[in-house]
């Protein structure tokens, strides 16, 4: 287990401007960016597998990981040329260790840990969800904790307290399917195929979202925790109904009722935690977080309670390194340090550190 470590900055480290090569490999996307300050991004190079996933309906991880493999050098070449600047410019380098597939953080861990080796650079190890509430730095220069930042992703339904740079309390989290879990499965099942977040997205735009009324499941003992299971297989057991009896169902209908279902959940846990904490900003973050109709509700929601709503370009939602390369800046600045014995996690949890 590597043990992270403080060091105290002087005050010429603190003043220069600090560059940060960052990679993040947690699932399909091979990514690799160069920042500058943390909040100013010189390169944002993405290798998307979708094409390859989407002929088995999702993530291989197994051909995933062979895919980080042949494309984490090009992608890190790209960035640091995209930036203009080498190896030697660098104050240190970033990445992600978890959460995510094992053995796609591997490759990147190790190529990060193999560039330090040889560089004498020092490391950063960054929680995945951290690196997407940190997106919302990028874009937004006003944005400072504390806030509150709903993460929903494919794999991730988190509702959090950002108390600091670095400091987080989970205050909500899914108890089965992510948000982004629940759109691909709905969206294979009614014929949309992978990835199924944005595909549902487009489809529900031609749908009525009031044409069925499907579940909003609440977590009894924890009002902020969600569970998106149960929404799914209404969907499927809708489905299979018609089928049995010769029904015909509307996909941009089933599209459009299962969407609102999810969005109205996620706002609605979102604006009681608002509501308890007395928070003022509010972000949301992660591949879910780029869904027009959810960020259609938010923006009402915050607006009707005179909270100010914090969001990422699309490119910013989805799994890339400019968020990997903010979060490590604010890590650098703190003195916090991975060890060359840096593992992967898959299960790193918000606020665990290695």
């Amino acid at each position: 287990m590597a043990v992270g470590k403080l060091i105290s900055l002087n005050m010429e480290e603190t003043k220069k401007d600090i560059l940060i090569l960052a990679i993040e490999s947690s699932c399909d996307e091979t990514a690799a960016s160069v920042c500058r300050n943390g909040r100013e991004i010189l390169s944002n190079t993405i290798y998307s597998q979708i094409d390859v996933h989407t002929l088995y309906g999702g993530v291989v991880p197994e051909i995933a990981s062979r895919a980080h493999i042949e494309k984490i050098i090009p992608v890190i070449d790209t960035a640091l040329a995209e930036a203009k600047v080498g190896l030697k410019d660098l104050d240190a380098i970033a990445v992600t260790y978890g959460p995510g597939l094992v053995g796609p953080l591997l490759v990147g861990v190790s190529a990060a840990k193999a560039l330090c080796l040889a560089t004498g650079l020092p490391l950063i190890g960054v929680h995945h969800i951290e690196g997407h509430i940190s997106a919302n730095y990028i874009e937004n220069p006003d944005l400072e904790p504390p806030f509150a930042a709903l993460v929903v992703s494919g794999g991730h339904s988190h509702l959090v307290v950002v108390k600091d740079y670095g400091e987080y309390e989970v205050i909500g989290r899914t108890r089965d399917d992510a948000a982004g879990e629940a759109f691909d499965k709905v969206a294979r099942a009614i014929g949309l195929g992978y990835p199924g977040g944005p595909k549902i997205d487009k489809a529900a735009k031609e749908g009525n979202p009031h044409a069925l009324e499907f579940p909003r499941a609440k977590v009894g003992e924890s009002v902020y925790d969600f569970s998106f299971s149960g929404l799914k297989s209404a969907v499927l057991n809708y489905l299979n109904t018609c089928e049995m009896k010769g029904e015909k169902w509307v996909q941009a209908d089933v599209a459009a009722s299962f969407q609102k279902a999810v969005v109205d959940v996620l706002v609605d846990h979102s604006m009681s935690a608002i509501d308890q904490y007395g928070f003022k900003k509010f972000a949301i973050a992660g591949g879910v977080a780029s869904n027009s109709a959810l960020r259609a509700a938010m923006k009402e929601a915050c607006e009707k309670k005179g909270v100010a709503f914090y969001h990422p370009s699309p490119i910013l939602c989805t799994d890339n390194a400019a968020m990997i390369g903010c979060a490590g800046y604010y890590e650098f600045i703190r003195g916090e340090r991975s060890s060359l014995d840096l593992n992967a996690i898959p299960n790193l949890k918000l606020g665990e550190r290695a």
